[in-house]
């Protein structure tokens, strides 16, 4: 038996394909583009996302037996807004998690709505990112396409919908719209009346391991599979790969270091920071975690790498930083070029270097946004410390964890160890994984994950940096205090 596992991501479509015993067969990936309409917009077309799948399903399916895939799940980019017609039609482009178009927005939920009040009905407070403020913006600045919507979904969904003809969500992705009673795991009618959607207009919600439906007969003959395909309800990119990494539970945790950066803490039952400078999200297992999410991590480095150095030799650059001037640079990275989300929730700040010299190198500024990113990660830790709930290890998986480097400054900057797993695709395996969990393979998807997870090589924080770095944290924290006021006053 074969199952399928689908990540709808920011620059591809990544699809992976698992044996009923956990060992990946093969992984392939179908890129696209982003477009940026204004600054700030972030824009894809679902029709993409789909493209990318029926073109790369027979590289996927060669030199297998087809007939034995028996499950498919979908996982993929958080927050994104899908919206269609009462025919099922793409309305618009899909607004991105990275899209910061809804300021204003956002400001009005947390300010004249009250923090307080949507984290009573949702459990979490408003950000950028968000898919309900994205639907107050689309409401009051494209009202004729705001009234065309018959169906709001997110980006797996749409796969989902597409595969089965079914209008479904999970609680993982549902719960970062600001739309989900989070700990009530179930859609906050407060919340949709709020933004305008009437409940039929948002999607039946089910675990991401339960069976939503089978592959409609002509989709299963156009991607060459099977008519008795069960498809699952899938989960969001993040909690797909704590599954796919084995972090399901208390005690676990997993860092993701893609484009923008996460840490993902599975808690026993349901629980928030007072402040809620964390996300707290349903998981894929049926339970609940904190999530910090910073908007920038391999991003700052591409930027630097591609943008201002004007370079890809990633291993070339990074080459130039000496593993003793580890925890001794006395530059420092404000990765904020999105703005953040958490802690701050601040879409103004930007990024920024201090510390510059006479005598600083480019391999001390390289260094800085690599060191930039680790920090941002650690204040999503120290939040939960303070809340009591401790880590002391964790998975990673991502592109940037494939840097041994970048892997050796967040264990120190974080003072945990770190664990690869057998792949960085990990959120497409954990969709597979909650495939084969549907298809009654596995009775759990705790079960599931201690079967078919392995983990690889481990770094561990060296002491003597770890603690040069406690006093590196001291001081990087307090630079975005002091320039807040001015990034407020910026265009």
């Amino acid at each position: 038996m074969y199952f399928i596992g689908i990540d709808i991501g920011t620059s591809s479509t990544k699809m992976l394909l698992m044996n009923q015993d956990g060992a990946i067969q093969k992984v392939i990936h179908r890129s696209y583009s982003t477009h940026f309409p204004q600054p700030g917009w972030s824009e894809q077309n679902p029709d993409s996302w789909w493209n990318a799948v029926c073109q790369g399903m027979p590289e996927l399916l060669e030199d297998v037996d087809a007939s034995q895939v028996k499950g498919i799940g979908c996982c993929g980019q958080m927050h994104g807004l899908v919206v269609l017609d009462r025919d099922g039609e793409v309305i618009r482009p899909a607004i991105m998690w990275n899209d910061s178009r809804t300021r204003f927005q956002v400001d009005y939920l947390n300010r004249v709505i009250g923090r307080q009040k949507l984290a009573r009905h949702t459990g979490n407070v408003a950000y950028a990112g968000f898919t309900a403020p994205k639907l107050l913006w689309l409401h009051e600045e494209e009202p004729e396409n705001f009234g065309r919507i018959d169906s709001m979904m997110l980006p797996k969904d749409y796969i989902t919908y597409k595969l089965t003809g079914e209008f479904v969500s999970d609680f993982s992705d549902a719960s970062g719209t600001l739309l989900l009673n989070v700990e009530k795991r179930r859609w906050s009618q407060t919340m949709l009346k709020l933004c305008g959607l009437h409940p039929d207009q948002a999607p039946e919600l089910y675990e991401s391991y339960d069976p939503v439906g089978q592959i409609k007969p002509d989709v299963a003959d156009e991607l060459g599979l099977p008519h008795d395909v069960v498809v699952c309800a899938g989960a969001s990119d993040n909690a797909a790969a704590a599954v796919g990494t084995g972090a399901v539970g208390p005690g676990h945790c997993n860092i993701v270091m893609g484009t923008a950066g996460t840490i993902l803490i599975p808690t026993r039952g349901f629980k928030t920071d007072p402040d809620h400078q964390l996300h707290a999200f349903c998981s894929a297992d049926g339970d609940w975690n904190l999530m910090g999410c910073v908007l920038s991590a391999a991003g700052c480095g591409q930027w630097w790498l591609g943008n201002i150095v004007g370079t890809w030799d990633y291993d070339t650059e990074v080459g130039r930083i000496h593993e003793d001037r580890l925890g001794e640079n006395t530059v420092y990275f404000l990765p904020y070029l999105m703005g953040e989300r958490t802690p701050h929730n601040d879409p103004r700040a930007r990024g920024t270097f201090v510390g510059m010299r006479m005598d600083t190198s480019r391999a001390d500024m390289t260094q800085a946004v690599l060191e930039g990113a680790a920090f941002a990660l650690r204040d999503c830790l120290q939040v939960a410390r303070t809340e009591g709930v401790d880590v002391h290890a964790s998975t990673i998986c991502g592109g940037a964890a494939r840097s041994g480097l970048w892997k050796t400054i967040l264990a120190d900057v974080l003072g945990i160890p770190l664990s690869d797993t057998q792949t960085e695709q990990a959120p497409a395996l954990g969709a597979a994984m909650l495939a084969s969990v549907a298809c009654g393979v596995y009775p759990s998807v705790a079960e599931c994950a201690g079967a078919v997870v392995q983990r690889k090589d481990t770094v561990y924080p060296d002491r003597r940096i770890m603690t040069a770095y406690q006093g590196h944290y001291f001081v990087w924290h307090q630079i975005y205090p002091a320039l807040k006021g001015i990034y407020q006053q910026m265009l």
